[in-house]
């Protein structure tokens, strides 16, 4: 047989055969929880949940609520994880180091309010001179663990990958900040059925990427209290909807943004609660959102009784707070 015969002759045979794989390849359940009984999907619902609420009276100097602003400083980080190399991607995330983050740490000192800051162990390490910065604020800024470099875990859908990944973050930003962080908050703010666990067995003291309520409570594994302090989030109070991913700087006006962040900030001192803001240098860091930000803290300050804090310094507040109620009930 010629060359070019049998090349087409394998050529054949490798198709019929890939066609024969893709037919019995069964297709996915679109709607898997339909197969499930009631005890299943209570475990799969209540793997992780909402435990007591850890909502005190009173805040510190009796203050009426309590603000956490936080920073994610992912940069370039996610781009890097997922083998995107498209330059204006990668430059735009270089923008959060360069000027995003400085102009932030300029008006938190312009208003003595302290933050906590997430750091992707890779975003430090790309731009070493960023949690030095942090660090040298009298203010006493936090930092905590945001991953290794903004993996997405449910994506690694591996435990030792997964641990690995935790344990060099924490390793990398333990010798960058001088302690061991106390906080973490998952990238992309998911989880995988594996995180809880080992966010449990690296000791840390909260975590700030669920959303059960607007004030902080426990983490239940598995229905067992877990002894985290959950300081929830909320894409409505987080600048990533607004000016980032599918918007990519589209809404012209941060005004609008400015007047949801201040209705959430009024409702929550109204109801004596927990107010956690979270931005990200390389958005928020551009000169008209941090505007915005200036006028948000300028708001808040204009109210008798607010206490910024760190996260940190807000978990260890509401982990002693005698008034915790109970558990919801599953």
């Amino acid at each position: 047989m010629a060359p070019m015969k049998r090349l087409l002759a394998v050529l054949t045979v490798a198709v019929i055969a890939g066609s024969m794989v893709v037919a019995q390849t069964p297709a996915p359940v679109p709607h898997p929880g339909i197969k499930l009984s009631l005890d299943d999907l209570h475990k799969q619902m209540f793997h992780v949940s909402a435990g007591r609420r850890l909502k005190p009276k009173t805040w510190p100097n009796n203050s009426r609520v309590a603000v956490a602003l936080s920073f994610d400083v992912d940069n370039a980080s996610a781009a890097l994880a997922r083998g995107n190399l498209n330059y204006e991607v990668i430059s735009r995330g270089e923008y959060g180091a360069v000027d995003g983050l400085p102009r932030i740490l300029r008006l938190l000192e312009k208003h003595k309010v302290p933050a906590s800051f997430f750091v992707p162990a890779v975003s430090a390490a790309l731009h070493p001179k960023m949690i030095p910065d942090i660090l040298a604020s009298p203010l006493k800024h936090e930092v905590g663990v945001h991953g290794w470099i903004h993996e997405l875990l449910p994506a690694v859908n591996n435990e030792a990958e997964e641990q690995r990944l935790l344990t060099q973050a924490i390793d990398h930003l333990t010798k960058a900040i001088g302690r061991k962080p106390v906080g973490y908050r998952a990238p992309s703010w998911q989880f995988s059925q594996w995180t809880p666990g080992q966010i449990k067995a690296a000791g840390f003291l909260y975590d700030s990427s669920l959303m059960a309520s607007d004030d902080a409570y426990e983490i239940l594994i598995d229905g067992q209290p877990s002894g985290i302090v959950e300081l929830p989030i909320e894409r409505i109070v987080d600048d990533f909807p607004y000016f980032g991913g599918n918007a990519d700087g589209s809404n012209p006006t941060p005004s609008a943004v400015l007047e949801v962040f201040q209705s959430e900030f009024d409702v929550a001192y109204e109801e004596g609660g927990l107010y956690v803001l979270t931005m990200h240098p390389h958005l928020t860091g551009h000169r008209s959102r941090v505007a915005m930000l200036d006028k948000l803290i300028q708001h808040m300050k204009s109210k008798p009784g607010v206490w910024f804090a760190t996260h940190e310094d807000v978990a260890r507040h509401v982990k002693g707070a005698s008034q915790a109620t109970e558990a919801p009930r599953h």
